[in-house]
């Protein structure tokens, strides 16, 4: 019995954890269904089409199991593999070095002070940044691509980011946006950015203070700033 126990516990306790990924993956599918341009319960259509399709396959899988019972084990087998692997204890070494130095969790930043730091570095060495340049910023990441440009607005405005009717940046002028003096003032009134946190850890945002001032802009256009933070992507989902 002695021997069996090691296995039997790696296949409940890998059982448990499959059962729980499909149920996550199956919910985060669902989610995304949800649209972002629209209202109400047309928003949510989506979600219930996803929703429809997941109880069609299972009583599809149903039928045929009924249909043909010797498919059951092939199921069972694939969930037993499945099991097997999810169950895999960790490393010996691992667990001790765990043990030892139990990781310390940096505190949560809120969602607002994030945001200033980034547009902070957005806009240094620059006048500011237009709305619609901050748009297309953030609809180059995939986590904000379907954000609308009165969404934004709203997020902004329920965080309390003052945003100018007018405002020059570089050669063009006359739209709506950020001004560096805005930043700067909100800036003063929240803590530094811990080395820690999501912006300044990241090895693949870019040194936007090394950037030309009002790059791009003198081409005839917005400037087109390095989209990577995907953090801040994020928050405006939320």
């Amino acid at each position: 019995m002695s021997r069996l126990a090691g296995p039997a516990t790696r296949l409940t306790v890998g059982s448990r954890l499959t059962a729980r990924r499909i149920g996550s993956a199956a919910a985060r599918w669902v989610r995304r269904g949800r649209r972002q341009d629209l209202t109400g319960w047309k928003a949510a259509l989506g979600c219930w089409l996803r929703l429809g399709l997941l109880v069609v396959g299972g009583w599809l899988l149903w039928r045929l199991v009924r249909a043909v019972p010797n498919l059951m084990w092939v199921l069972t087998a694939g969930w037993i593999v499945a099991s097997w692997r999810a169950g895999k204890p960790a490393p010996a070494e691992a667990l001790d070095e765990a043990s030892e130095e139990p990781p310390i969790e940096a505190p949560e930043i809120p969602h607002r002070h994030l945001l200033i730091h980034w547009l902070d570095r957005l806009t240094r060495d620059r006048a500011g940044i237009h709305l619609t340049e901050l748009h297309q910023t953030l609809t180059k990441d995939p986590a904000a691509a379907t954000l609308t440009r009165a969404q934004m607005r709203a997020w902004l405005d329920r965080h309390h980011i003052t945003v100018d009717r007018t405002l020059r940046v570089g050669s063009v002028a006359g739209r709506s946006g950020v001004s560096r003096a805005t930043v700067e003032a909100l800036l003063r009134t929240i803590p530094p950015l811990p080395e820690t946190s999501p912006l300044s850890a990241a090895p693949h945002a870019p040194d936007l203070h090394d950037s030309p001032p009002e790059s791009g802009v003198e081409r005839g256009g917005e400037s087109r700033v390095d989209p990577h933070f995907d953090t801040v992507a994020l928050l405006f989902q939320k």
